[in-house]
């Protein structure tokens, strides 16, 4: 859309603490949850704990990125809409500004209480875990409070990693909006790729959506209209015309026709009897 927020101030300042929050900047209740996080899986001792490490590094600056580039494209910047369009533009009511401001208050505040709930005893007799797997132990016998934490985050890759996200966003979005289409000019495979999530919907609906489809119609050829219908309904149905055909021929009226009958079916059973 573009351009959203003189339109809908409430819905902006609450989506954009919201962002904070997300991408991780200190004070809101996403950074204490995402520090401990990474924190944790720096001082775990597991195999492989050196690549999830690596891994949550790059997710910071990746899900800084994705936020603020929705803010920068939704919320700043001229307004990509027609004239139709903007005229209904408008803070939305208060059924639904109400919830975000509410909801806003604990998304700054609520990580405040990280200290006797995440490495105080507010889970004990909960949650178990093996002394030679409690990272959480090693990380809270550091934790001097909520500001010693934020102080400290300051120094960490973290933060860097967060803070660069959002200036990317800003500038790919908002500075040089025209950068993201050259750069997908030029990485057009790679592009693909990673809009198209890996190709993993498409597989999954090749191989799963796609293969009960193709079950159910061969079920519904081969199983339901050749066997159920075809054989069965139907060939029943069959052999009971075909078996009246015959018998009404014998059905004349003629009592010679009936003594004929009479006699075949004698020979028959004798001769079923005898051998």
């Amino acid at each position: 859309m573009g351009g959203l927020k003189g339109y809908m101030p409430i819905t902006y300042w609450t989506m954009f603490i919201a962002a904070l929050a997300s991408a991780g900047v200190p004070g809101f209740s996403g950074f204490f949850s995402k520090d401990a996080i990474i924190e944790a899986v720096y001082f775990a001792n597991i195999p492989g704990v050196g690549f999830a490490y690596f891994c949550v590094l790059v997710t910071v600056f990746i899900t800084a990125l994705y936020t603020f580039r929705l803010i920068f494209m939704t919320f700043h910047g001229p307004a990509r809409m027609d004239a139709h369009t903007k005229e209904h533009l408008h803070e939305s009511p208060w059924v639904v500004t109400l919830p975000l401001v509410i909801l806003a208050i604990p998304t700054i505040a609520a990580g405040w209480f990280i200290g006797p709930i995440v490495f105080g005893d507010y889970f004990n007799n909960v949650i178990y875990v093996l002394p030679q797997h409690d990272a959480l132990e090693k990380l809270g016998a550091e934790f001097i409070g909520i500001g010693g934490m934020m102080l400290h985050a300051l120094s960490t890759a973290p933060f860097w990693l967060s803070v660069a996200g959002i200036f990317t966003a800003w500038y790919l979005y908002s500075a040089r909006s025209d950068i993201p289409g050259k750069i997908k000019a030029r990485c057009g495979p790679l592009y693909n790729l990673l809009v198209h999530k890996y190709y993993i919907d498409e597989f999954y609906s090749w191989l799963f959506a796609g293969g009960t489809r193709a079950l159910g119609t061969m079920l519904w050829k081969y199983g339901d209209i050749k066997v159920i219908d075809g054989f069965f309904v139907n060939g029943a149905a069959r052999v009971v015309a075909l078996t009246s055909t015959v018998v009404r021929r014998y059905q004349t009226g003629y009592i010679y026709h009936y003594a004929f009958t009479m006699i075949v079916g004698v020979f028959v059973i004798l001769t079923l009897w005898l051998y």
